[in-house]
């Protein structure tokens, strides 16, 4: 079958595999990584995909629709996020105008969350692959040249359609799949569909690459998407073997990639595999590239000294806040010592640290905000982010904060400022939205304008020419949002509720 695998237009530069989708200030570009490993597994099984990342290349409607004409295809797959949903149910409504006999299907975190309702948003939608979406698409094609039937269709686990009679029928959830080594290396898809440059992290070196070893996060945390929705909490790994077959192929086919980017949502929670994975890249001498990884700020100096030794150049950590408090409100499970022990551990070891924290969250308050700031200081992370908290469908946080009445506007296009850039339309009456978003802003310039920071990332940059590059690149990138005042980016919905 011929499948188009479709990350749908909608703004240049939009990161929809984010677990915030939006426009990022700081330039970063997701691949569409999810939707490339179903492309793998679709190809592996014999069918013929197209792979269009319309963000990434700033591909028309249009432009789209020309291409997937020429490719006569019988299905499409169209990636969707929660603040771009209603535009990517417009495109595949375009695409059943201009595609005789074509079959839709929804795949992601929104329409995971939101199986029924994004069917009941237009007719011209077939279906939504929820949860795990992968293997539901492979058993998609393999039954539609059956005939499209409610009885081929129902027997479909992790599949809700819209049946021929009109009922909306949602099919039970979908098991995870346990066998990830039976996922062709993304790297090979990435090699074969897409032109790697425009993506891009502003904590990583450039150009990068961005792959999985692992799916699905044991832990809790209230606001995290991805775990509650698509990928649940069970970390399914694959082999190390496969592992660093990849980052040979990586090495051989990609001789322009200064960095590999491992996006599990916490390689690190299995330190015994972090210490196997890292001999194994030593002994294979592929510890040539960097490579980077998410991690909770918990792991030993021992650990991370073999880490670096393999090649490991930063962690990505949500510290989230430097209130205990609000740690234990949102299920983190981190505890503030720790936090400062790992911190000191990593500079030790000679590993960069990208910080995230969230403001807004259970229990916030104008003290708390300022504890979080100081914290970020102290910490004194390579790089930081702040940004409010920003709940998604299907997620613990969505169900308090609708409970509490805090989510002002459930129109979806509402999340996103009309720029791209993160909004919300979370609104804690003790603290709202735009008093937040100013937070956010004078953190951010507080952080990255202390006179220490910048002749620390001046001399980084001269050491380090690779380092200085990046620096170049993502200050400029920020730069024009470190002087503004952000009432201005927030859409009417937002000013009005604030």
């Amino acid at each position: 079958m011929k499948i188009v695998a479709l990350n749908p237009p909608f703004l240049n530069h939009f990161s929809r595999e984010s677990r915030s989708p939006a426009v990022a200030k700081s330039g970063t570009l997701y691949y569409p990584m999810w939707l490339s490993y179903a492309v793998g597994l679709l190809e592996k099984q014999g069918h013929e995909v197209l792979l269009i990342d319309a963000p990434a290349q700033s591909l028309s409607r249009e432009t789209v629709i020309e291409r997937m004409t020429a490719f006569h295809p019988s299905m499409v797959v169209i990636d969707t996020s929660t603040p771009s949903i209603y535009n990517d149910v417009e495109v595949g409504t375009a695409i059943k105008k201009s595609i005789a006999r074509i079959f839709i299907v929804l795949v992601g975190v929104h329409v995971s969350a939101l199986p029924i309702e994004t069917l009941d948003l237009d007719k011209s939608i077939d279906a939504v692959a929820f949860g795990e979406y992968d293997a539901t698409l492979v058993e998609i094609a393999e039954k539609l040249p059956q005939g499209k039937t409610d009885e081929h269709l129902q027997s479909i686990h992790g599949l809700a359609f819209r049946a021929s009679d009109g009922r909306l029928i949602k099919n039970p959830p979908r098991p995870f799949i346990e066998d990830l080594d039976a996922f062709p290396p993304v790297a090979d898809v990435y090699k074969r569909h897409l032109n790697i440059s425009p993506y891009f992290y502003g904590h990583s070196l450039y150009p990068l690459i961005v792959i999985m070893t692992g799916r699905g996060c044991p832990f809790h945390c209230t606001y995290c998407v991805v775990p509650q929705v698509l990928q649940g909490h069970k970390y399914r790994q694959r082999s190390v073997a496969s592992i660093v077959a990849e980052f040979r192929y990586i090495r051989n086919n990609f001789p322009q990639v200064k960095e590999i980017m491992i996006e599990d949502d916490t390689l690190t929670t299995n330190k015994k595999r972090c210490v196997e994975f890292s001999q194994a890249l030593i002994e294979a001498k592929l510890t040539s590239i960097p490579w980077s990884a998410n991690s909770r700020a918990d792991v030993d100096f021992e650990t991370m000294r073999l880490m670096k030794t393999a090649g490991c150049r930063l962690f990505c950590v949500g510290f989230e806040s430097g209130n205990q408090q609000i740690l234990d409100n949102i299920r983190k499970g981190t505890k503030i010592q720790v936090i400062e022990r790992f911190m000191k551990d990593a500079k030790r070891a000679e590993i960069m640290i990208h910080g995230c924290f969230m403001v807004g969250n259970r229990g916030e308050t104008k003290k708390t905000l300022e504890e979080t700031l100081r914290f970020a200081k102290k910490l004194n992370p390579d790089t930081a982010q702040f940004f409010p908290i920003m709940v998604y469908p299907g997620t613990a946080d969505y169900s308090f904060y609708q409970e509490k009445g805090w989510i002002v506007s459930k129109n979806f296009r509402d999340w996103l400022t009309p720029k791209g850039l993160h909004s919300s339309t979370m609104s804690n009456p003790d603290l709202p939205y735009d008093e937040l978003v100013r937070f956010c802003d004078r953190a951010r310039r507080e952080f990255y304008l202390r006179p220490h920071y910048l002749i620390f990332k001046l001399i980084q940059s001269v050491k380090n020419p690779a380092e200085g590059k990046r620096n170049v690149k993502a200050f400029f990138t920020l730069s024009k949002y470190l002087f503004r005042q952000a009432p201005s980016d927030l859409t009417p919905v937002e000013k009005k509720a604030c």
